[in-house]
């Protein structure tokens, strides 16, 4: 009997996927418990419209993501922060401080999604690399100030 798988299921599957399996374990278990749904016409087709929905939505999401690296790239961004002498701060440089100087410019990044090279506790200069999808990233330049 074919189903249409609608949780992960240990051993068996994964969510949307077009399965084929006993009648009984169908009928006793999966249907049963609503893990599963009838692959009749009905729900192959609404199962190919949730396909083509995720893909377009994917779709749109990396080219907001590449038209943000576009725009974001090689900039540079000013940060002050509390400094003792000879430049060495208090604390260190951190995503969330990288991510809130970003924010003030309208740019929306995860801290996530922001890789600072090494641990940063001095003024100056530094390039961070901000992971905005799957395989598009952008390259900017902080340059720390003291206050």
């Amino acid at each position: 009997m074919k189903v249409i798988l609608l949780a992960d299921i240990k051993n068996v599957g994964k969510k949307d996927q077009l399965l084929d399996v006993s009648e009984g374990y169908a009928n006793n278990f999966l249907l049963k418990k609503g893990l599963a749904l009838l692959a009749n016409d009905k729900n192959l087709n609404l199962l190919k419209q949730k396909k083509g929905a995720e893909a377009a939505k994917e779709a749109r999401d990396k080219q907001a993501a590449q038209d943000l690296a576009k725009e974001i790239k090689g900039k540079t961004f000013t940060l002050k922060m509390k400094a003792g002498e000879g430049g060495k701060l208090y604390g260190a440089l951190t995503a969330a401080d990288v991510a809130a100087c970003l924010d003030k410019a309208d740019y929306k990044v995860d801290k996530r999604n922001i890789v600072l090279s090494g641990n940063i506790k001095s003024v100056g200069q530094m390039t961070c690399k901000l992971k905005l999808y799957h395989e598009v990233s952008a390259d900017i330049t902080i340059n720390i100030e003291a206050l």
